[in-house]
């Protein structure tokens, strides 16, 4: 089944709670957190303390992504703010199975995140241990930027892999959805779909339901 993640990087957040809460309405499966170190990325965004704040806004799973060079260091503080997975990069400066352990000793689901210039054989070894992988069609750091197409094979190839080894691991998709490319990333094998500025840009419950529509095919 599709879901649908609304970026809260891309929220107003002087009216967070009115945000989610339309979120909600539109039908938001859960929230999607970017964590950005200014360092792995070159932006700085959010912490565990606005984590926490979001836990109390919703019920919805939080899905926090760590844009950042050591997640190995914060795991526990964003298990303990609320989250309910969190993916890491294969790019990042860490042991990406001691990185993985800690998320599930902390009973959280843990997934992790391929860059578009990265090649999808980097997340191989690493399949069978999480629950997600989460694949950047875009550069991480800012919002709003241009859905990159030739990242769509790497969907494919991962759907088929992932299949092909009765794996459980969701493909969540995130940059440059809207519902002029949901439908793409769909085809393409993709199961979550985070979206910021394509749904928090106007009127969130149509855009939303806009977006949906694409991917499931009644949109095109």
């Amino acid at each position: 089944m599709l879901k649908i993640a609304p970026s809260i990087l891309s929220a107003d957040y002087a009216n967070l709670g009115r945000s989610i809460e339309l979120a909600e309405r539109g039908g938001a499966d859960m929230f999607h957190i970017d964590v950005m170190d200014g360092h792995f990325v070159p932006n700085i965004t959010i912490g565990p303390v606005v984590v926490a704040a979001v836990r109390r806004l919703t019920k919805r799973p939080l899905d926090v992504h760590l844009m950042i060079h050591h997640p190995d260091k914060m795991i526990k503080s964003f298990c303990d703010a609320g989250a309910d997975d969190i993916t890491v990069h294969v790019e990042a400066k860490h042991s990406l199975t001691n990185t993985i352990a800690m998320i599930k000793d902390n009973h959280k689901k843990p997934g992790i995140v391929l860059n578009p210039s990265t090649p999808f054989r980097k997340a191989k070894p690493f399949l069978g241990k999480v629950d997600m992988l989460l694949i950047m069609t875009v550069k991480p750091g800012f919002p709003g930027q241009r859905f990159m197409p030739e990242v769509l094979p790497k969907i494919v190839a991962a759907r088929e892999y992932i299949r092909e080894n009765g794996l459980a691991v969701e493909i969540e998709v995130d940059g440059g959805i809207d519902k002029n490319t949901a439908h793409k990333v769909v085809a393409a094998g993709a199961d979550i779909l985070v979206a910021g500025s394509a749904i928090f840009g106007g009127d969130v419950v149509r855009r939303m339901t806009a977006i949906r529509d694409a991917a499931e095919g009644q949109g095109i």
